[in-house]
């Protein structure tokens, strides 16, 4: 088949197109051309690029015309945002294309309610923030467009994704890297709360697989959402506790109330902190390994694990040599 990637060298992009060049698919990528992929292996040379600045030509109205026209049987849509972008990709393409499908994201949930969190039930409450929201709206446009006769289209909702090359979400649930400091150091790290907030993460080629399996398995796949996460989440003690194993150290946590801990840190990884932990998520993937064949092979540590090894190699992270 002829697969157009939006937003191919990305972190989900990097281990997708791969994938699909390694199963016989002709494969085109849409990206700006700012950056290459994280990954970089052969199979990118048989990869068609195409330059492309998406809010630019959707503003022109011209983005879902260049999509069209590559005449792919299957799009993949990594770099959407908003419901208008995802409504205007879906009317071009409608008729045209055989399967769209949609990178969303866990956060189309808002406060945990009952766990594990599926999919079409209400374990959880609406999203509050503009981004979960556009997640949850395009998810439920996709669907509506299936079953009305239209186009042909999946959503896949990851949870925190991690992998070589980036930061991953920490142990408070934020971006600081002061935290895997403390934890290398085995000294006391304050944690917010009581420390039994959940964060469900999920490798990037474990949300490559996925849509993989969907692409094989369209007739399953259509008019469905899965979330796409590790099979099991972490808890804040949880995560600490292995994070110092790494070091060899033993983990060493003082519980603080969420006003004393906005005081010792910056207000931004505070936000960050409480965006993640109040959700409290754990998902369930049941939906994604029956209908179409999930099989994630990163437990949450493990994926965690290997992008804290890429930044201590890349000295993105000053902390000590891992034992692991």
């Amino acid at each position: 088949m002829k697969i157009v990637v939006i937003g191919g060298s990305g972190h989900i992009g990097s281990f997708l197109v791969p994938r699909l060049v390694r199963a016989g698919h002709e494969v085109v990528n849409i990206s700006r051309g700012s950056r290459l992929p994280y990954v970089d292996v052969p199979e990118w040379q048989q990869v068609r690029q195409v330059t492309a600045d998406r809010e630019h030509e959707e503003r022109e109205g011209i983005f879902g015309d260049r999509v069209a026209g590559l005449g792919a049987d299957v799009v993949v849509d990594l770099m959407c945002f908003t419901l208008e972008s995802a409504t205007a990709l879906v009317d071009r393409l409608r008729g045209e294309t055989g399967h769209l499908l949609h990178c969303g994201s866990i956060w189309r949930y808002g406060v945990s309610l009952k766990l594990p969190l599926a999919e079409g039930r209400d374990f959880a409450e609406e999203p509050v923030d503009e981004y979960g929201i556009h997640k949850r709206d395009i998810a439920r446009m996709l669907e509506e467009e299936t079953a009305s006769g239209g186009l042909a289209t999946t959503s896949i909702h990851p949870g925190h994704i991690v992998g070589p090359g980036w930061q991953p979400i920490g142990p408070l649930g934020n971006l600081d890297p002061g935290v895997w400091q403390t934890i290398a150091s085995g000294q006391p790290l304050q944690i917010p709360g009581n420390g039994t907030e959940l964060m469900h993460h999920v490798h990037a080629d474990d949300v490559a697989q996925a849509f993989e399996k969907a692409i094989l398995n369209r007739e399953a796949a259509a008019g469905e959402d899965f979330n796409i996460v590790a099979p099991s989440a972490l808890t804040v003690r949880g995560y600490v506790s292995v994070a110092a194993s790494w070091f060899g150290q033993e983990p060493r946590m003082e519980p603080v109330s969420w006003e004393e801990f906005r005081r010792t840190t910056t207000g931004e990884s505070a936000d960050i902190s409480w965006a993640h932990l109040s959700r409290n998520h754990c998902v369930s993937i049941h939906k994604a390994t029956s209908l179409i064949g999930y099989a994630p092979r990163y437990e949450p540590e493990q994926a965690v694990l290997e992008s804290v090894q890429w930044l201590i190699s890349n000295r993105q992270l000053d902390v000590p040599k891992l034992l692991t």
